[in-house]
């Protein structure tokens, strides 16, 4: 059908006329919420009878709401990837949301929604930089820019409307990604309390009666197809300008408070959602292997010539290289559950071979040194703890680390981007020849890793010794040599 015949998806088109009650007020619509928060609720309503309808805040005064707002809220989702070895290519239309609401040309709108009878939950969303304090924010009147500041009026208005009983408080379930993102929200919104001198009555409501549930969130969301985009409309039997793609896998870890099991019923649909007493063990889990996976194969992928997270598992070599690092010196550093541990990494390395999903290798590239102090560092060091010996894979990833910060490969150009104070400092100590000097210079260099690594026992001489073979042969060829010298 061409596209032009088609009519724009809406709620009689679809059959999807119900009217759920608003259980949620959700700040930030983009790709990711839509794709994930949005799904699963979504996903609650329709296998789980959790009816729970969803009011999306446009965050910035450039959003777009009014775009899902001409479909009726609703939209495609595109969830594909790989899954236990099997591609799955599946759609749907999400159908959760009930409402869009802009309240910087709506504000009595927004403010309603602390009217709402059966109103529990706020989800958002508002990228890293949204959980902030902005003290130029000093008046209560609205519309407010800052995220934290609407979240405070809101939950006033409400205190104010039902004279602050005690079970119209909030469950506040952010998903931006920063560490203890829930208490980190809760308490700018005391800041912000105290800097309108609210009453003290609504501070002792905000701390009893609403509870803040720190989160770990992971999925890939690309969003709308722009590349790509006749593909999906040849899909579909209508129009639809604000369909999303994501990948299959998800990841939600919720830190538990006054029994949110009870009240939103997670356990009854088959996702990877987890509601927990302590988020950090699955925080670790996703940083040293997800994100470590991603650093410990860059540069031995760079340096091979792959370009893609995908072209580099997929390459027998690095494929191999890629899943002995994890299985024999990552996971055993980590303590926790063996079974869960493989299972989590298994789902990974399906990720990364997504079909569906260009991940470039030169923008994991991106300030390499400090993601790598932070993803790969603390497992050879507690590798080294444990076994009084190196980790011969994460010790080659480190030397590759090392020579890819050269900045060429041959007669190739190397795809770094990282400070200046790091780029300067790889110039100078690449200055001298002598590889025992460079790996010297760089392990003990304080403003790449907080540390001096020459006093690791052995260190030094094993990235001397890889960073030779790295310059007189191939990757893979190097890699053997270096472990055949080390057996």
């Amino acid at each position: 059908m061409e596209n032009q015949t088609k009519q724009k998806l809406n709620r009689e088109l679809r059959g999807s006329q119900e009217k759920l009650p608003i259980k949620i007020v959700q700040f930030g619509g983009g790709n990711f919420m839509r794709g994930f928060t949005d799904y699963v609720i979504d996903k609650l309503n329709k296998e789980a009878g959790f009816n729970a309808g969803i009011v999306n805040v446009q965050p910035t005064a450039g959003g777009s709401v009014h775009k899902l707002e001409e479909q009726d809220n609703l939209y495609t989702l595109f969830s594909r990837g790989i899954k236990k070895g099997e591609i799955i290519d599946t759609k749907q239309v999400i159908s959760a949301i009930q409402k869009s609401i802009n309240p910087y040309t709506n504000y009595d709108e927004f403010l309603a929604l602390a009217k709402e009878e059966e109103l529990e939950f706020i989800f958002s969303n508002t990228t890293e930089t949204g959980i902030a304090y902005d003290e130029s924010e000093n008046n209560y009147a609205g519309p407010h820019k800052n995220f934290p500041a609407k979240l405070t009026v809101l939950l006033h208005e409400r205190f104010k409307h039902f004279n602050g009983a005690e079970d119209k408080g909030l469950r506040i379930i952010p998903c931006e990604l920063i560490e203890d993102n829930a208490l980190a929200l809760k308490e700018i919104i005391l800041k912000y309390a105290q800097l309108w001198n609210l009453d003290s009555n609504f501070v002792q409501w905000i701390e009893q009666n609403n509870y803040f549930h720190n989160t770990l969130v992971d999925r890939i969301v690309p969003g709308y197809p722009k590349d790509d985009v006749e593909t999906y409309e040849d899909q579909l039997d209508y129009e639809d300008q604000m369909m999303v793609v994501s990948e299959v896998f998800l990841l939600f870890v919720i830190q538990d408070a006054a029994n949110l099991k009870e009240r939103i019923p997670f356990d009854k649909i088959d996702e990877q959602i987890l509601v927990v007493d302590d988020i950090q063990p699955y925080r670790l889990r996703k940083v040293r292997i997800l994100n470590g996976g991603h650093t410990l194969m860059l540069a031995p992928a760079i340096l091979s010539g792959k370009e893609t997270v995908k072209e580099s598992i997929d390459n027998q070599f690095l494929g191999k290289f890629l899943n002995e690092t994890i299985f024999n010196e990552v996971n055993p550093t980590l303590g926790l559950d063996e079974n869960e541990l493989k299972d989590f990494a298994e789902e990974v390395f399906d990720r990364f071979r997504n079909p569906f999903i260009k991940h470039y290798q030169a923008s994991i590239a991106l300030y390499f040194v400090s993601k790598f102090k932070v993803r790969i560092l603390p497992s050879l060091l507690k590798y080294v703890e444990i076994n009084h010996k190196l980790p011969l894979n994460l010790t080659f990833s480190l030397a590759s680390l090392i020579r890819f910060y050269q900045g060429n490969f041959g007669e190739k150009s190397l795809p770094i981007n990282d400070e200046e104070a790091i780029v300067t400092r790889f110039k100078e100590i690449w200055a001298n020849e002598d590889y025992e000097k460079v790996a010297e210079l760089a392990l003990s260099e304080t403003i790449f890793w907080d540390a001096d690594l020459t006093k690791v026992n052995g260190l030094k001489s094993a990235v001397a010794k890889a960073l030779w073979e790295i310059d007189h042969d191939d990757i893979e060829t190097a890699y053997h040599n270096f472990i055949q010298f080390y057996s």
